[in-house]
């Protein structure tokens, strides 16, 4: 099939330029079937025709606009999503498994809120305290109606980590950085929300995060071993002192603990492999933790071991309201404030997106980002440490079929009188009761099934997983994370910087050219190269684009050649269908890289740019550099005229130059005929 517009002329003959700009027809032997070119629209490069710059005072009067259209129902849903499933919400239908979701998430979050508290270095009320406020104000600001927020266990160790080279746990500063560095997650949070930077975390893979979650999961297991051994071990977030601090105090080893501990540890396992394996039973992996604690309170409090150490008394009472007394180690902490912002986007934004997916709900990141700050914000005046979305206890909740905000309320109503009425029988809680619940919440964080996975499918996304999760464990959180992030970001920039280009043939029968590697039935044709770059160009990668560009005028891959021999490269032809985006330092490049290739009479066609590609190459006057005629739609219009003019170069004298071959003048009449020359027929 053909294709032809009324503005292009049946190529039937080569047309040649007079003195006075009339045209002869001559008709070259073997030329019977002419072939038409769909004819490229060139945009218009005038003053007229461009587009005007948009001032900040049209920006400022759109939005304007746009807030003069909101209504009421408009402000309520954007300053307070919970608005939305009110409106909608189904008493009948969703209020039953609203109340038994946030009562099964409600007992599991009672128990690991003190384990958690504990592994941030600080008193068990204060995981309490932290479950209590942020998940009421996340109910009103946040926009995920599964998602389960509070104390989480990756969270807790950075807390931890931060604090410890300022203060010890025993002081009281260390209660009072932990309750600051909360205030300022949830400051850094608001910001990114209401500047709608979430998307900065995207440069951070996949194979980043599990790494770096698997490495501190084992560093968190080996933290709390000490509750199981009945000693004293080193505070670190390194692997190393952790077992050499472990080795070194063997002699101080005590059973009780380490079976009680073991006991609880094995019955949490079970529990939870049974409840996530059977759905009828999933009520026991929210039960878990619960079942645990009384197992072991129940112990200690009927055989009393001395060996074993217990919480001890815990303030009753709900938290009372106070502003963070100093920020003199604001500067000091802000590192690591940045450092559990990122670990919110991650977590509890990607979590809270795959559950409203699920759910079949709209979820903006931005705004779910602008609630998980104003809980940490208003948390942290109620005695909070950063809170966060935990992945577990929003599996339960999910699983537990919650429809709404309203199962949050519940468990935190549920907080509530817990810390009204049952603390005084929390003081016989072993310790080791608690560090089993840490154990086996983050036992599930060690993503080996994923390292297997990344080993199979793509070697460089395992070296980076295994790159991350190593340097976490033998140099620490913060180094971890820098380490990954950077080679990720490296691998992001090689890639933008060496991009795929493909030398394209055509698969026989059709019009249809692909990467001749691909598909190696596919032919080229002799004195042309046809090129695909499937990237955008800019500054980046153009040096490395032309270096190719040149290699490719030399020597091509080889397969089955078909036209006339000619003894070099005549023609190079760039697909740039996928150029999504082209800069001046790119454009300015394929200008110098046109340049080269006229003296060594090299003629570049340019197929199928897109819209703004086409008009970035046109404002730069490269089209009338290269000449309009040697901009095509489709890659077969411009491989035919290629080989019109390879054909036609036959003909003439081997020894003309090629400004008579093509004409010195690209705008000229005559390199205009030869564009309405008959065009080779398409091999059959």
């Amino acid at each position: 099939m053909s294709y032809a517009s009324l503005s292009v002329k049946d190529l039937t003959s080569l047309v040649s330029r007079s003195g006075t700009g009339s045209s002869s027809s001559l008709k070259p032997p073997g030329q019977t079937r002419p072939v038409k070119v769909i004819p490229l629209q060139h945009p218009d490069t005038s003053n007229e025709a461009r587009p005007p710059s948009i001032p900040l005072d049209d920006i400022l009067s759109g939005w304007t606009a746009k807030i003069k259209r909101m209504g009421l129902v408009d402000w309520l849903d954007t300053l307070f999503p919970c608005s939305r499933w009110i409106r909608t919400y189904k008493w009948k239908e969703y209020l039953k498994l609203d109340l038994m979701a946030g009562i099964t998430v409600g007992i599991m979050l009672v128990p690991q809120a003190m384990s958690y508290a504990k592994l941030a270095g600080l008193p068990p009320i204060y995981g309490l305290y932290s479950s209590f406020v942020p998940i009421f104000v996340y109910a009103i600001f946040g926009s995920s109606r599964q998602l389960a927020i509070g104390p989480v266990a990756l969270v807790s160790l950075l807390v931890s980590n931060a604090l410890g080279g300022i203060a010890d746990t025993n002081e009281e500063l260390h209660i009072e950085l932990a309750i600051l560095l909360a205030f300022l997650v949830g400051i850094l949070e608001c910001i990114m929300g209401f500047l709608r930077l979430g998307w900065l975390i995207r440069f951070i893979s996949h194979s980043v995060i599990s790494g770096f979650t698997s490495a501190s999961a084992i560093v968190i297991g080996l933290s709390q071993v000490k509750y199981f051994l009945g000693y004293s071990i080193a505070r670190s977030s390194k692997i190393v002192p952790l077992v050499e601090s472990i080795i070194a105090g063997a002699d101080k080893f005590q059973w009780p603990p380490f079976l009680m501990g073991s006991l609880i540890l094995v019955i949490l396992q079970v529990m939870k492999h049974v409840g996530k394996a059977k759905k009828e039973l999933q009520f026991l992996r929210a039960a878990a933790p619960l079942t645990g604690i009384v197992l072991g309170t129940t112990i200690a409090k009927v055989f009393h071991p001395p060996s074993i150490s217990l919480v001890g008394e815990i303030p009753q009472g709900l938290p009372t309201f106070s502003f963070p007394r100093s920020f003199d180690h604001a500067k000091t902490l802000l590192p690591t404030s940045a450092l559990i912002t990122g670990v919110a986007i991650l977590e509890s934004v990607g979590i809270a997106k795959a559950l409203a997916a699920k759910n079949r709900y709209e979820l903006d990141s931005n705004s779910e980002l602008f609630g998980l700050g104003v809980a940490n914000i208003l948390g942290s005046l109620f005695s909070a440490y950063p809170a966060t979305g935990s992945f577990s206890r929003s599996a339960v909740n999910n699983e537990s079929e919650a429809k709404t905000g309203l199962s949050g309320i519940i468990t935190g109503i549920i907080i509530g009188c817990s810390l009204l009425f049952l603390t005084p029988m929390f003081k016989y809680i072993p310790q080791c009761a608690l560090a089993a619940i840490v154990i086996s919440a983050v036992s599930g964080l060690v993503d080996y099934d994923e390292a297997i996975f990344l080993w199979r499918v793509d070697k460089r996304d395992f070296t980076l997983w295994t790159i991350t999760s190593t340097t976490t464990l033998f140099f620490g959180i913060e180094i971890g994370v820098l380490v990954g992030v950077g080679f990720s970001l490296a691998f992001v920039i090689q890639e933008s910087a060496n991009p795929h280009i493909a030398v394209l043939g055509r698969l026989p029968g059709t019009t249809v050219y692909r990467n001749i590697k691909q598909y190696p039935e596919a032919y080229t044709y002799n004195g042309i190269v046809i090129v695909r770059i499937d990237a955008p160009i800019y500054f980046a990668n153009i040096s490395y684009i032309k270096d190719r560009l040149r290699e490719y005028e030399v020597a091509v891959d080889k397969y089955t050649n078909r036209g006339l021999e000619v003894e070099r490269i005549n023609f190079v032809i760039l697909e740039m269908s996928p150029v999504t985006y082209i800069d001046s330092s790119a454009v300015e490049a394929l200008k110098e890289l046109y340049q080269e290739y006229k003296t060594r009479d090299i003629q570049l066609a340019i197929s199928n740019p897109n819209k703004d590609v086409h008009l970035t190459i046109a404002r730069s006057g490269m089209v009338e550099l290269v000449g309009k005629e040697w901009f095509f739609v489709r890659v077969h219009d411009a491989v035919q005229v290629c080989l019109q003019y390879v054909q036609s170069s036959n003909l003439e004298d081997k020894k003309s130059s090629f400004s008579r071959r093509y004409g010195s003048d690209n705008n000229s009449s005559s390199s205009k005929a030869l564009l309405r020359e008959p065009l080779l027929s398409v091999e059959k």
